[in-house]
């Protein structure tokens, strides 16, 4: 026996079941077709055959993919070996010597289908001898590892390399019919053509997802403005929107709404007589603040009054508090509600707007401002 040859065999199994084991990219989808799969190829003979050291073999497959990355296939296989000494010892009756090889092989692969596909392969089988001394079976397996290449979608070639075990322990016999040997190892070398059959399994169809629900615009409200008609319906709620539901800045300008010098008077109420000349252009310009504030019933304001730089501090400080007060009055009797509104603040004669050296300057410092919160 190629004791040697047995113990290769042992350690190409335990090597082949560790890379497998590590094996964890897998191509996702594989063609499960049956195939078919004519081999030829060639042993090198264990030197205890007392054969030539060189045969040719060949046989056919029949298989199909399990899995993505392994095949089974049934095979058959046949060899003819001529021996050293045809007329030796135990061998008279001629050189003639033949196996017929039944068995099923697993291959396992590694890489995807679209490149070259190294593999590792296992079988076992059922090994029928016969030549002029004694026929029968005798159990085989075997090891290797070879490469798979796709060149059509239907045909693949495979070129692999091996070690073959036979437990035969009856071929050769000495002329007393002791047995000899009791095993064989052969190296062995095949090339197979894998032919498909059938038409390529379709590709999978993707699952169509359902339309997306249409949004209830009778119910949906983001920001006051209607779903079906928010082009940004993922602003945060109480932010300052426009028809469209979008973020906007809102500005409320009182330009234009000044003061007579030195008005209004302690416990002076209507504003009307404390405004510049002509007071109905400041009246028009409050009254659109009144219309902006309710169009935009988020927006919150502080109320603040101003002076110009003529008169002593403290006193300016009082003014500019009369002068946001009666704005502040004013908004409020016009419908604005007073908790969107803060203050009233007075700031004296702080932040000029203009010059206070010239008459038409003081006369724009002399203010209020409603001055929107962030």
């Amino acid at each position: 026996m190629n004791r040697k040859g047995l113990y290769f065999l042992i350690a190409l199994a335990l090597g082949g079941a560790g890379a497998a084991h590590a094996q964890t990219a897998t191509t996702p989808s594989y063609d499960g077709r049956w195939y078919i799969a004519p081999t030829v190829g060639g042993y090198y003979n264990d030197t205890d055959r007392n054969t030539n050291s060189r045969q040719f073999y060949y046989g056919l497959g029949v298989g199909r993919f399990i899995a993505p990355n392994v095949s089974i296939d049934l095979f058959i296989d046949r060899t003819k070996r001529d021996r050293d000494n045809p007329n030796g010892p135990g061998h008279s009756n001629g050189g003639n010597w033949a196996n017929n090889n039944y068995g099923v092989a697993a291959r396992y692969y590694f890489g995807a289908w679209d490149s070259y596909r190294p593999y590792l392969l296992a079988g076992v089988m059922g090994s029928y001898h016969r030549n002029a001394n004694n026929k029968g079976w005798a159990p085989a397996a075997e090891l290797g590892a070879g490469v798979s290449k796709t060149i059509t979608d239907s045909t693949d070639i495979r070129v692999e390399a091996g070690y073959r075990y036979d437990w035969d322990d009856k071929s050769q016999t000495t002329t007393n019919s002791a047995r000899s040997r009791d095993g064989y190892g052969d190296w062995f070398l095949g090339l197979s053509l894998v032919s498909r059959f059938g038409e390529p399994a379709a590709a999978p169809v993707a699952p169509v997802a359902p339309p997306p629900v249409a949004p209830d615009c009778s119910k949906t409200v983001v920001n006051g403005v209607n779903l079906c008609d928010n082009k940004c319906p993922n602003t945060p709620e109480g932010t300052v929107v426009g028809p469209d539901g979008c973020p906007i800045a809102v500005v409320i300008d009182l330009r234009g709404v000044n003061f007579k010098f030195d008005r209004p008077k302690k416990g002076e109420t209507n504003i009307e007589k404390t405004l510049a000349e002509p007071s109905a252009d400041s009246l028009s310009i409050l009254d659109q603040a009144v219309d902006t504030l309710k169009r935009y019933p988020n927006v919150q304001v502080n109320v603040a009054g101003y002076t110009d730089g003529v008169g002593k501090a403290a006193y300016n400080q009082g003014l500019s508090e009369r002068r946001a007060k009666i704005v502040y009055d004013y908004l409020t009797s016009h419908g604005v509600d007073a908790s969107r509104l803060q203050g009233p603040v007075g700031h004296g004669m702080n932040d000029p707007v203009d010059s206070n050296k010239t008459e038409q300057g003081r006369a724009r410092n002399r203010r209020t401002e409603l001055q929107v919160q962030k």
